[in-house]
């Protein structure tokens, strides 16, 4: 027990080292209560990893009615609910629904011959399955900005840097579908609260934003399957749905590292067994299904790839997008064997 006390301690004081500042001065200031705070610790580290991350926890206890204050009033709060808080995080998992990864997904598909059929794993509520239904507002080094999909109810702020160039179409999507262990439905009113939930203390603007897509997705609701991807058949099924007449493009935007090491093993064979293309935004150390190895220095946010050939560095909830290279910022995809549809 005193090894998973101590690893707690240690997420925790990353997490408000790393992860939390420049987005989230609370979180910030309550994980690094935790890394101080063995008791509290000792209580999280009743759940499992994947259930006693700071966001997850942090946001279950807003959900429960901890106030939005300093640390001692927020363990307080921990201490005097402790068996309800374990048992919701228990139920409970990271479902970061940002619409603002659509930007990095409509630069990756500006590479993909349409009509697409998209299907999203860990699509939680969907709202990046609507890259058509957004507008987007691109803003250059040089001060300009040029928009894409003017007139829409989502406005989404994305920053070019360097030589990135500006996409100049919207996908046309035929067909959105997702698969998630426990998709939430944007017209339902507990999980709407619980995806906006989720949105960090701080984060101006972020919430509005995802009310606003949520309302995008609940007037159209996609097809959401409660599965675990990385099982046999699961997703092959969902793929049989899509048109035939479709680009099928699969998608993974910031789910795999939710994933245990071996289901994303499973998931990213299955993904690459399928007559699909693969788009997805990773940090370029988290797994090696890269079809060149990216360079192990000089990395700023995520990995964007289309078939495993990385073509962009981005931020990972999209709000910017850097070419990697001149070659990559002209480069055509390259599809995989059986494709259906190529660029």
């Amino acid at each position: 027990m005193d090894s998973e006390v101590a690893a707690v301690r240690e997420r925790y004081a990353r997490f408000a080292r790393d992860e939390a500042p420049g987005r989230s001065a609370l979180y910030a200031e309550w994980a690094a209560g935790v890394a101080r705070d063995r008791d509290i610790a000792a209580l999280l580290a009743r759940l499992d990893p994947p259930h006693r991350q700071p966001p997850l926890v942090f946001a279950v206890t807003r959900l429960l009615g901890a106030e939005e204050g300093d640390y001692d009033r927020w363990a307080a709060f921990v201490r005097s609910h402790a068996d309800l808080v374990v048992a919701e995080c228990a139920a409970r998992s990271v479902q970061t629904n940002e619409p603002g990864r659509c930007a990095p997904l409509v630069y990756a598909l500006q590479r993909v011959r349409g009509p697409i059929a998209l299907l999203e794993v860990g699509a939680s509520a969907g709202l990046c399955l609507y890259p058509d239904r957004y507008a987007y507002r691109f803003r250059g080094d040089d001060g300009s900005v040029r928009e894409l999909g003017a007139g829409a109810p989502v406005v989404l702020e994305c920053a070019l840097r360097g030589n990135t160039p500006v996409p100049t179409i919207l996908p046309e999507v035929v067909w959105r579908a997702g698969v998630d262990p426990a998709p939430r439905h944007p017209t339902r009113p507990d999980d709407r609260a619980w995806i906006r939930g989720l949105v960090w203390p701080g984060e101006s603007g972020r919430a509005a934003r995802i009310d606003a897509a949520l309302d995008v997705a609940a007037a159209d609701p996609p097809l959401l399957v409660a599965a675990d991807a990385s099982a046999p058949r699961v997703l092959e099924a969902l793929a049989a749905q899509a048109p035939p007449e479709a680009t099928l493009v699969v998608t993974t935007p910031g789910v795999l590292p939710h994933v245990p090491r071996a289901a994303r093993e499973r998931l990213i064979a299955i993904i690459r067994s399928l007559d699909a293309r693969w788009i997805t935004l990773d940090a370029p150390a988290l797994h090696d299904a890269w079809t060149r190895p990216p360079e192990p220095v000089g990395w700023d946010g995520f990995a964007l790839a289309l078939d495993g050939d990385i073509i962009a560095a981005a931020d990972p909830l999209g709000a910017w997008i850097a070419a990697r290279t001149a070659q990559d910022s002209g480069a055509r995809g390259v599809p995989p064997g059986g494709a259906r549809s190529s660029s």
